[in-house]
């Protein structure tokens, strides 16, 4: 069995300790972090060693960031959108040497778009354009690939509380859930909707107006699969707990199991 967690940590600094404790406790074969908001230089590797994790990361002060933690040896590492000139840290592939083969990980924290009409949301469809054909090349060599990440991409009326409210938002646009959609259309499947989940299972809620407690979220943390990974499928879950304790992140991890090959 092999499992894989994708969290939005919303700063490493502030939220390492329970990033360590939640480690410790689910011990999962990787787990791709994004919004570090570390430079490499300050990365704490020497508190995932301790747990028997090796590291990789790409970050930049106060901003963004990405890193994967794996119980596996990790090579193949690719920072950046092919085509794509970037300067913001939002992607982090690696390939993880496991028991099954070779894992192709690609971590990705899609920009948030800030408004519709601004210069951000035309940066974050232009993003998702260059990340569409870069992901079919790798679909295409790759048998087992998985895509996780903080996707800031609502992409049914199901994954938020209120469809009618955030429709033509930032996050629930059509253009936007296009492209979400568009990966899928490559043969990734969205591995959260394999399996029957409860009402109103989101990743991420607002810090402000009790929205946790309210469970008034929504859910744009995914984990994609390639078609060998997905008929190996076993689970997929949002973990909840983290986000009730103190000081939390405000998104929840995402955790999937896939059965050995």
């Amino acid at each position: 069995m092999i499992s894989l967690a994708t969290w939005n940590v919303n700063s490493l600094r502030v939220r390492l300790p329970q990033v360590v404790d939640w480690l410790a406790c689910h011990q999962p074969d990787l787990l791709a972090m994004q919004e570090t908001k570390v430079i490499d230089a300050d990365f704490p590797q020497a508190a995932f060693a301790e747990l028997g994790y090796q590291v990789v990361f790409s970050g930049q002060k106060t901003y963004n960031g990405v890193a994967v933690a794996s119980r596996h040896p990790l090579d193949e590492v690719v920072t950046e959108l092919p085509s794509f000139d970037d300067p913001q840290r939002r992607v982090l592939a690696v390939t993880a040497d496991t028991p099954d083969g070779p894992l192709r990980l690609i971590n990705l924290y899609v920009p948030n778009g800030s408004e519709v009409g601004s210069d951000k949301y035309r940066y974050k469809l232009d993003w998702l354009d260059a990340l569409h054909p870069w992901l079919a090349a790798e679909l295409a060599t790759r048998p087992a690939l998985a895509v996780v990440g903080d996707f800031n991409i609502i992409p049914q009326p199901e994954d938020v509380h209120d469809p009618a409210a955030w429709e033509g938002r930032v996050l629930f646009t059509e253009p936007e859930r296009s492209a979400f959609a568009g990966l899928l259309e490559l043969g990734l499947c969205d591995t959260f909707r394999r399996f029957e989940q409860p009402p109103a299972s989101y990743s991420w809620w607002d810090y402000r107006a009790a929205a946790f407690r309210r469970n008034i979220g929504c859910r744009i943390d995914h984990i994609l699969a390639s078609p060998p990974l997905c008929e190996r499928l076993a689970g997929c879950a949002i973990d909840r707990e983290p986000r009730t304790l103190d000081r939390p992140s405000d998104h929840a991890p995402v955790v999937a199991t896939f059965h050995a090959a």
